[in-house]
């Protein structure tokens, strides 16, 4: 199993920045790919950003150019950048991890709120 622990939320006025951060533990060698979704009030939960082992990444089109995935293989960890934000950028972050056996962990979610 993969426990991920997702930090940096917060609230921001429009055209600030946050800095995501999930930890992975336990098996992480079977994870293929890590990334950010974001679900708002009443909305379906979205993909924002992903980041395969091999660092390959794929952003939404409402991001690219404002967000920034990366990871640091050696704390076994994902960032998420968000610069210029917007207020609808509002919602809970997701942090995903996908195995190589297609199934997928997640973390707690933490809360970006933009205020306009």
């Amino acid at each position: 199993q993969v426990q991920l622990v997702e930090s940096g939320g917060g609230l921001v006025q429009a055209g600030g920045s946050l800095r995501l951060s999930c930890a992975a533990s336990g098996n992480i060698f079977s994870i293929n790919a890590m990334g950010w979704y974001r679900q708002a009030p009443g909305k379906q939960r979205e993909l924002v950003a992903t980041i395969t082992s091999r660092g390959s990444t794929n952003y939404a089109d409402s991001v690219k150019g404002r967000f920034t995935i990366s990871r640091d293989n050696a704390k076994n960890t994902v960032y998420l950048q968000m610069n210029s934000l917007k207020p609808e950028d509002t919602a809970v972050y997701y942090c995903n991890a996908q195995h190589y056996s297609r199934q997928n962990s997640w973390g707690q979610g933490t809360q970006v709120t933009v205020s306009s």
